[in-house]
């Protein structure tokens, strides 16, 4: 067998055997990481010794520490650092520097060198980002005030593992005398200078020449070549990939590619990630649980009270109430996922022997483990205690500041709007003259350089991306609006924004008609179709030359609609939001309308208007100017000038009443609002 394919099995042995493991430990509510350092343990050669080449596995996991040292890069954040300054560095400085500090006397007292000792503080000091954010996400307390102050400590701790790295061949004795560490303090400022200058000069004109090219897998290419470079130029002089790594995607986090770069590096890095995960559990020898249980519960015992100590006595100690801090300390309670890639470091320079390194990996795997249920006990054990200590001791002394992004402003029910070309441009316009916020979603470098300078919401990355779309707001948004000519991308985001946000009203720009009925199954609330809407407008022009009267040619468009939407309709009602009132009674339509200076309406009441006797329309609800909404309003409330009416009825009855919202002296030409599809109901969300 050629030894390609021998490796080829290798992976499909390992992927295989991980999709059947994760599986499980998601049935029973354990994180993935758990899954792949289980799989690691049975393909090992201290397990089935299924895998022939670890060497091979070993080196793409290098790959896999790369890429996760690079996203920690791009995801950092120096305006959020400033903003969290207080608890992020007080309070993860105070967390990683007891942790350190109480392992090192445990250790010391167990007989352990200066350097070891050390070094096993350095190890337990640092908690699992990945295991507690994806918790956290699926309970739903990310922004909660533990979950902020659970995540500004993770951020520190990811921080310290480059100069932890730096570290540790320092405790091992490899470079000891002034002049060694001179060089490499040189080096390590040289190769700073050297980033800060690429940051600045070459890296956005690279770029930049990239993304012009539109194509998505230059766009890939070219980020793994800056996140791979930049490591390997780190290590060729005498620094650590991880420190390389980590500088290149602090580079791109400044660049204003920085989250289709994430997006995009994503995937690769959770594939490789696994690769890292699986061979550290190939590292695993479960004999030293079974020859030495006792000690591994004891150490595991040991890790898990400390850091939960330590972590409720600072966030408790920094004005947290009882109740954040108890969750917090509990969710660090874990070792996390970069303790591995620094023991692989201590493994090399012989700071860890082989006894040693088993105990720490099966005291690391038992605490992830546990982390779920430790996170499950936090609010339990936090009401129990609340319910017998003073209110003093319960309450908080001080708020935590917001873990929100860096962004100047956080959007609000808003409109984003995917691709920015001539719909996307009037779309915006009007939005802006109407004072209604929105972000714009684009592939076009230029136009997002252009549009930025005159302070445009305007983002670069592909809507087909989650972090795209989370980055803006999807989860927030009111209206999502895809513009792009990309039938297949189309589709995609419309599928992606509806599982993110099942409230969002999304309409779609497609070029043929037949796209239609594929988009509504996805989700798509109204579809305008570019082929059909320029016959209508090709027809209306045409009967104008011959001067048939305006209103005989909007009722002409109404029918034309009525009959070339019918397959749309019945896709909608089929498929479409349970809250569309079209299912329940057919014909009808919900349009607004806004009451002119001047017009008939003008200081009547409703009952005076007679707006139900002179067309059959029924008034819904009125919106004044400066945002009060009168919903079911009563035949005494008055209709004031610039007041939006929400009115209920067929197209026909909506069309007789339009002219009464008019000034007298405007001409009788129908609201854009009548070109409206009949029969179709649009959801009206009033502010």
């Amino acid at each position: 067998m050629h030894p390609e394919l021998g490796f080829l099995g290798d992976l499909l042995t390992l992927f295989g055997l991980g999709v059947a493991v994760v599986l499980i430990m998601s049935r029973i509510g354990l994180p993935p990481i758990v899954g792949f350092l289980l799989t690691g343990v049975l393909c090992g050669p201290y397990g089935f010794g299924l895998i022939s080449n670890v060497r091979d596995v070993e080196g793409l996991a290098e790959i896999g520490v790369v890429l996760l040292l690079f996203t920690v890069g791009i995801e950092f954040s120096v305006q959020q650092l400033v903003r969290m300054r207080t608890f992020l560095l007080l309070g993860g400085g105070l967390h990683v520097t007891l942790s350190l500090g109480v392992t090192f006397l445990l250790a010391r007292i167990a007989g352990q060198p200066w350097n070891v000792s050390v070094f096993l503080g350095l190890l337990v000091a640092l908690s699992s980002t990945a295991i507690v954010l994806r918790l956290f996400t699926d309970r739903g307390e990310i922004d909660t005030p533990h979950g902020q102050a659970t995540i500004g400590i993770l951020i520190f701790q990811d921080l310290c593992i480059v100069p932890m790295v730096l570290l540790t061949p320092f405790l091992s004795g490899e470079t000891s005398s002034l002049g060694e560490i001179a060089i490499i303090v040189a080096k390590i400022l040289l190769f700073a200078v050297a980033a800060v200058l690429a940051a600045r000069y070459v890296f956005p004109w690279f770029l930049h020449q990239v993304v012009r090219t539109r194509k998505r897998e230059v766009f890939l290419l070219a980020i793994i070549l800056l996140c791979l470079g930049t490591a390997w130029v780190s290590a060729q002089i005498g620094l650590s990939l991880a420190l390389g790594a980590f500088i290149a995607g602090l580079v791109i986090s400044e660049s204003d590619y920085s989250h289709q770069a994430l997006g995009e590096i994503l995937p690769l890095r959770e594939v490789f990630n696994s690769l890292f995960f699986l061979s550290i559990g190939m590292l695993f020898n479960v004999r030293t649980v079974l020859e030495s249980p006792l000690l591994v519960l004891g150490v595991f015992a040991t890790v898990v009270l400390v850091k939960a100590a330590v972590g409720i006595g600072v966030c408790f100690g920094l004005g947290q109430s009882l109740r954040v801090a108890i969750v917090a300390g509990l969710a660090l309670a874990q070792i996390g996922e970069f303790s591995f890639v620094l023991s692989k470091v201590g493994l090399e320079t012989g700071l860890l022997d082989e006894r040693l390194n088993q105990l720490f990996l099966a005291v690391a795997v038992g605490t992830m483990t546990a982390s779920p249920a430790l996170i499950a006990l936090g609010p339990r054990l936090a009401a129990l205690l609340e319910s017998r200590l003073p209110a003093r001791f319960v309450s908080g002394r001080r708020l935590l500041p917001s873990m929100e992004s860096h962004r100047n402003t956080r959007l609000e029910d808003h409109v984003i709007i995917v691709g920015y070309g001539l719909n996307g441009r009037n779309l915006a316009r009007v939005l802006g003259r109407s004072s209604i916020p929105f972000a714009v979603i684009e592939m076009n470098p230029d136009a997002v350089r252009s549009e930025r300078k005159r302070g445009r919401s305007i983002i670069y990355g592909d809507a087909t991306r989650p972090e795209i779309l989370e980055h803006a707001g999807i989860l927030r948004a009111r209206v999502l609006v895809i513009a792009i000519s990309d039938a297949a991308a189309t589709r995609s985001a419309v599928a992606l924004a509806r599982r993110l946000n099942d409230r969002a009203h999304i309409i779609v720009r497609s070029r043929y008609l037949y796209e239609m009925e594929p988009l509504v199954v996805l989700g798509t609330n109204e579809v305008i179709s570019e082929e059909y809407e320029t016959s209508i407008e090709i027809f209306s022009r045409v009967l104008q030359r011959y001067l048939v009267p305006r209103d005989k040619i909007e009722q002409l468009i109404r029918d034309v609609r009525s009959d070339g939407y019918q397959a749309f309709r019945s896709v909608a009602n089929t498929y479409g939001s349970a809250e569309a009132l079209g299912q329940y009674v057919s014909g009808l339509t919900v349009e607004v309308y806004r009451a002119e200076p001047g017009s008939e309406l003008e200081g009547k009441t409703l009952g005076e208007s007679r707006i139900r006797e002179r067309g059959g329309a029924t008034v819904v609800a009125i919106q004044r100017e400066d945002g009060d909404v009168i919903a079911n309003p009563a035949v005494t409330d008055v209709i004031r000038p610039g007041d939006s009416v929400v009115l209920l009825g067929r197209a026909e009855q909506l069309a007789a009443v339009a002219s009464l919202f008019r000034a007298a002296a405007t001409d009788t030409k129908a609201p854009d609002a009548a070109m409206a599809v009949s029969g179709q109901v649009e959801a009206v969300r009033l502010n």
